[in-house]
């Protein structure tokens, strides 16, 4: 994954393009996977880093949706829990399978989720990862031993899908390469390209990093720009109606000690009826989500103090060892592009997960609402509605099997590297070969041959592009990664060719962003 290959690539060629991706999200992630694997020729364009916004802010779960169960989506959930055995299947390296346990308040609660979550396995079928069950308060104490005794009547226990989204996201994008697709970060659309009638032809964007101007042609545009879909509808038809209705999530990073077993909780009733996860990630733990409206959205979304004080306070019902604002070491707020319908008024948490794709005047497709665990049918989806549109002939699908780039089986989840997959031995030997095997964040184990591996094959420009999401240290420790920033910066100038002077505006920059991380 070349940057500077790829934008020479779109730069000297005047060729027409099957699709060109507006937005390097989930979204537009999988449909890049997609339209490469049926052998469509692909520019995928991002304006940022590739998951800066969205889609590197999740829970981490790939899951079918408990509580959409509830609501009566059985549609949503079976999809979602279909496609989430198929990402498990596709990537064994960052992907895995995680036990929950929903603490019960009594006899009513035990029969209820022991029923619904019976029903939920069922709906997965062959691709179930697992047997709901009830067990004993004892167990259950057992097993998540710092909840409070006083709370639970006994446990249920079920399983999920557990990933790292950005992770996931860079290994999807090699996969797409890989087929032929040319993706590139840093690349924001100024306007869209028509012709006489009015259809458009193409888009032209300019590289971030260069200054210059770009033009490609393509036969079909596609926005799938999450939270910003609205921004290219009006680029499209200034006074388009609003397609999205934001909503804000947020999580807090504690230490592990807070759930020192292996196994996640999931509160099901919390005061205002959202659900609350506890779930064990990278030797941390993530406690979430917050469902917030959001008026404007952003790039850089910041919690909120109401929904760091919910998160504490919910969770510090339920656990002997209640966390403090102290023990804090990351919060972390994403936005969900959830598609908007009249008459929900502020509750987004009733709002559809599914995904909406709206065909515009001009040809444009515009895809919304979805979320990671359905990431590749989105793709599916899309494709096909393209084919519909151009009077293409079907192409059936090749990504329900198609093994994610790093695929490895049989990953030992305690070792710090293993989140590269195959790819893991290659880095290590870059370590070795470059004297590089020095660690940069001794807490959080990363290496100097991480830097350079990134830049050279997995697009990093930035050093939050290698902090955030090439590895995951923003949100694991938001002051360690602090830390680590000149450091990175150095080995990253050496990698591109940059001053000194690029080193502080970068370490400053990443300061200023990772500021909204800590509390």
């Amino acid at each position: 994954m070349k940057r500077s290959e790829m934008i020479k690539k779109v730069g000297k060629s005047n060729k027409e393009y099957d699709f060109i991706v507006i937005g390097g999200g989930a979204t537009g992630i999988g449909i890049a996977l997609e339209a490469s694997a049926r052998g469509y020729s692909v520019v995928l364009l991002e304006k940022s880093d590739f998951t800066k916004s969205t889609s590197s802010k999740a829970t981490k779960l790939v899951h079918g949706g408990v509580r959409y169960l509830a609501q009566g989506d059985v549609g949503l959930v079976r999809e979602a829990v279909v496609e989430r055995g198929l990402m498990l299947k596709n990537a064994p390296h960052i992907t895995k399978s995680q036990s929950f346990i929903i603490p019960t308040h009594g006899l009513y609660d035990e029969i209820l989720y022991t029923v619904g979550l019976t029903f939920y396995d069922l709906l997965a079928g062959k691709l179930s990862l697992g047997r709901s069950k009830r067990i004993s308060k004892d167990k259950t104490l057992k097993r998540i031993s710092l909840i409070n005794p006083d709370k639970i009547s006994a446990g249920v226990v079920y399983y999920d899908g557990q990933f790292d989204d950005s992770r996931m996201a860079i290994n999807t994008l090699q996969s797409a390469t890989e087929m032929g697709a040319i993706v590139l970060n840093y690349c924001n659309v100024n306007s869209l390209i028509k012709d006489g009638s009015g259809k458009l032809t193409g888009v032209e964007f300019t590289d971030e990093e260069s200054g210059e101007i770009h033009k490609i042609n393509g036969k079909q545009i596609v926005n799938a720009t999450g939270v910003f879909a609205d921004d290219v509808l009006q680029m499209d038809s200034p006074g388009a109606e609003k397609t999205i209705a934001p909503s804000q999530g947020v999580h807090l990073m504690l230490d592990k000690s807070f759930l020192p077993g292996d196994d996640a909780i999931t509160i099901p009733k919390t005061d205002d009826g959202r659900v609350l996860f506890l779930v064990p990630w990278h030797n941390r733990v993530i406690v979430g989500t917050t469902d917030t409206p959001i008026g404007k959205e952003s790039l850089e979304p910041v919690a909120l103090e109401e929904e760091v004080n919910f998160i504490l306070n919910t969770a510090g019902r339920y656990l002997t060892k209640a966390p403090k604002r102290s023990d804090v070491l990351s919060v972390f707020a994403g936005l969900r592009p959830l598609a908007a319908t009249k008459g929900n008024g502020d509750k987004t948490k009733e709002i559809s997960r599914s995904h909406k794709i709206y065909t515009s005047k001009s040809g444009m497709l515009t895809i919304v609402g979805g979320k990671w665990t359905t990431f590749r049918k989105m793709g599916e989806d899309l494709v096909n509605k393209s084919e519909k549109l151009n009077g293409w002939s079907h192409i059936p699908t090749k990504t329900r099997h198609l093994k994610i780039h790093g695929y490895k089986e049989n990953v030992d989840f305690t070792k710090p590297f293993y989140f590269y997959g195959s790819d893991e031995e290659k880095m290590l030997k870059l370590a070795d070969d470059k004297n590089l095997n020095a660690f940069i964040g001794p807490s959080t184990k990363v290496i100097e041959a991480q830097v350079v591996w990134a830049v050279e094959n997995e697009m990093a420009r930035t050093v939050e592009d290698f902090l955030a999401r090439r590895t995951r240290c923003q949100l694991l420790d938001a002051r360690e990664s602090l830390k680590m920033a000149p450091k990175v910066a150095e080995i990253m100038a050496k990698e591109l060719g940059k001053d000194l002077s690029w080193q502080k505006s970068q370490v400053a920059d990443y300061q200023e962003v990772t500021s909204n991380y800590i509390l």
